[in-house]
């Protein structure tokens, strides 16, 4: 496995595997390092769809606010790195944050390059309401990992609903000759989505974040038997977060609008909530 770490290297990486066959299939998986067992299933989806799967691993400081946890964000690369490896990448892409943005990230300009703005209707509601310019800055360096890998298949977890609906609108918009892959979320053995902010969790706090799961479980048995009023589900859901700081639960269509009835293969539970200081998101599929 290649561990690479500039721009160079990659782009030299990706042209040998054209060079020993034109007809190579390449997959990507984007991250920010501290990877377990739900990367390892994306990975594992790329490997068994493509010739080759090459792996970023790269805290990006553009889609992270000034008050968020930027500096304190696991980063575990050696580890990384031999994960990736026992299971059969091909390449880690390692880069720097000076090698993914040329031009200075600064208090008076943060990113003073071409930017990525999301589209007004799902961009900047729910997460984007929150987090006013993180989208940007997703699109911003998944953009530039499509071009430097030029991947045919990228993958993404469910877990982050709202970022795979906006990259797949990104591809859509912009004629991004890729194809979006998304793999259903991994949870632990007590319900809990894996997430790498986890690891912020004191005991007690992931006692009561355990609330999350359950409440989307309980949403999904009420649909299950019948339920599609959307505000009897949301109160379902409520219910089993008392106690725990709910910043939205919503229940819409894939275009990010609020909705009155489930509509089946097409609508979506979006939750995030704070246990303590740590910030989880989870999500159900309908």
């Amino acid at each position: 496995m290649k561990i690479l770490h500039t721009k160079e290297e990659l782009i030299s990486f990706r042209a040998s595997l054209d060079e020993c066959s034109p007809t190579v299939c390449v997959g990507l998986v984007p991250t920010m390092g501290a990877l377990h067992n739900g990367h390892k299933s994306l990975i594992q989806a790329s490997l068994s769809e493509n010739q080759h799967t090459i792996v970023s691993v790269f805290v990006n400081p553009t889609q992270f606010a000034p008050n968020e946890d930027l500096s304190t964000y696991p980063r575990t690369l050696e580890s990384d790195c031999a994960l990736c490896a026992d299971l059969g990448v091909s390449a880690v892409f390692a880069p720097n944050v000076e090698e993914m943005y040329e031009s200075p990230l600064d208090a008076q300009f943060h990113n003073d390059e071409v930017s990525m703005l999301p589209p007004r209707s799902m961009g900047y509601v729910l997460e984007g309401f929150a987090r006013p310019t993180h989208f940007s800055g997703v699109l911003q360096v998944v953009m530039k990992l499509f071009m430097l890998t030029r991947a045919h298949n990228a993958y993404f977890g469910r877990k982050d609903a709202q970022q795979i609906l906006l990259i797949r609108r990104m591809v859509q918009d912009l004629f991004i000759p890729i194809q979006i892959r998304d793999c259903p979320i991994v949870r632990d053995t007590d319900g809990l989505a894996l997430s790498s902010r986890n690891i912020y969790l004191s005991k007690e706090e992931r006692a009561r974040a355990l609330a999350i799961p359950r409440a989307l479980e309980s949403i999904l048995q009420a649909y299950n038997n019948g339920e599609i009023h959307t505000n009897t589900l949301r109160a379902i859901g409520l219910r089993e977060l008392k106690g725990v700081e709910v910043e939205y639960l919503q229940i819409c269509n894939e275009n990010l609008r609020a909705i009155k009835q489930v509509i089946a293969q097409k609508s979506l539970v979006l939750l995030a909530a704070r246990i303590g200081t740590t910030r989880l998101l989870d999500n159900l599929w309908l």
